[in-house]
């Protein structure tokens, strides 16, 4: 029945559902079912009361938190670390949140689980992480999963089902277009795509009337708040914006894909996170991977598919960034120049973009 809602929804309220704090419920092929909550968001009286279930919980942490905390990663890419019976909720989420990590090393050795599957727990970090929640998740085994979610109302949902979901990026689909005159512009115009995952929206602002046959000069500009819009002196994103479009109106034709993952994809607030890290010594990537996060968490084939949908399918492509380049090429996208955007640096972010250089390949 089409009322009943699908995979790709029910992902959808899983991911509301842990922002909020309430947990959902994990089932396997084999059975097996899990109560997932997100470990930012517990609460004492949530954790008091998983812990009346009977089962072991653990705090399931990727395997760059894991390294960060010298516990052992049986599982490659995540660890399962055992939770005291004594622990109180600030120990739970400091396994999480490196914020305390130098004032307050947490005492080890840290007991992490080897035996069993860690299909449940993978699932329950991919979930927070897409929720743009740090990627942390506290896991309790259930029995009878099933009646379990109807009795207390909780989302449900099958590990078969789920996993190609959160591998996958979700389609997108135009929702409208209409004409937006810029300042390096009169003619532009702005095209809203919206993913059936129900994430966030893309952006698309076309300048003059590009040539769907020519090389369309384009640049993919992953959103940033304090760059873009606060003027932030950290980082060169909003130098890089306005350098694009200023170009593009000078020439008088282009493609600017504003694409909603800020903070190389984790989210405003863990960039907030890693800014704080940053303060304390540590540069961009190894300020990432504290947090559990990889070095860069976006999807650049988002512009890739945009660009499609427009009708493009070769670029001039305005970026320092040979990873943008040959993910182009990859999913069909002719990138026939690269266009060096090379502005603003400042004595704020110059540490910055040598790390993006020695550390992720920029060309800078």
């Amino acid at each position: 029945m089409s009322l009943v809602p699908n995979i790709t929804e029910l992902l959808a309220r899983a991911r509301a559902d842990l922002r909020m704090g309430v947990p959902v419920v994990l089932t396997d092929e084999l059975g097996f079912g899990a109560l997932a909550f997100a470990t930012e968001t517990l609460s004492p009286q949530r954790l008091a009361d998983l812990r009346t279930l009977g089962g072991e919980p653990v705090v399931a942490i990727t395997m760059r938190r894991a390294e960060t905390l010298k516990a052992r990663a049986y599982d490659g890419d995540l660890a399962r670390v055992m939770i005291p019976a004594d622990a109180e909720l600030s120990w739970v989420q400091a396994v999480a949140d490196p914020s305390d990590d130098l004032n307050a090393p947490m005492k080890g050795p840290l007991m992490t689980q080897r035996q069993g599957s860690a299909n449940l727990h993978r699932i329950a970090i991919a979930l927070a992480k897409s929720a743009q929640l740090l990627p942390a998740t506290v896991v309790v085994p259930i029995n009878e999963s099933h009646e379990f979610a109807a009795t207390h109302g909780l989302t449900r949902i099958d590990h078969a089902r789920a996993a190609p979901h959160l591998t996958d990026r979700s389609a997108l689909h135009p929702v409208v277009a209409a004409r937006l005159p810029m300042e390096v512009s009169e003619a532009g115009r702005l095209h809203v795509f919206r993913p059936e995952d129900g994430g966030e929206e893309h952006y698309a602002i076309e300048i003059g009337r590009p040539d769907r046959d020519e090389p369309v000069l384009a640049r993919l500009h992953s959103a940033c708040f304090t760059g873009d819009l606060m003027g932030s002196l950290k980082c060169d994103c909003g130098p890089q914006l306005r350098g694009a479009l200023t170009q593009m109106g000078a020439e008088g034709a282009g493609v600017l894909l504003y694409l909603n993952q800020e903070g190389r994809g984790i989210g405003l607030a863990n960039k907030m996170r890693a800014y704080f890290l940053q303060d304390q010594g540590f540069d961009t990537v190894e300020a990432n991977h504290r947090l559990g996060f990889e070095d860069d968490e976006r999807d650049f084939r988002l512009g890739s598919d945009i660009l499609k949908s427009l009708g493009f399918s070769s670029v001039r492509l305005l970026t320092n960034n040979p990873a943008k380049i040959a993910m182009m090429e990859r999913t069909g996208i002719a990138v026939t120049e690269r266009v060096p955007l090379k502005v603003g640096e400042t004595d704020f972010n110059r540490s910055y973009l040598a790390t993006k250089a020695a550390k992720s390949g920029h060309l800078l």
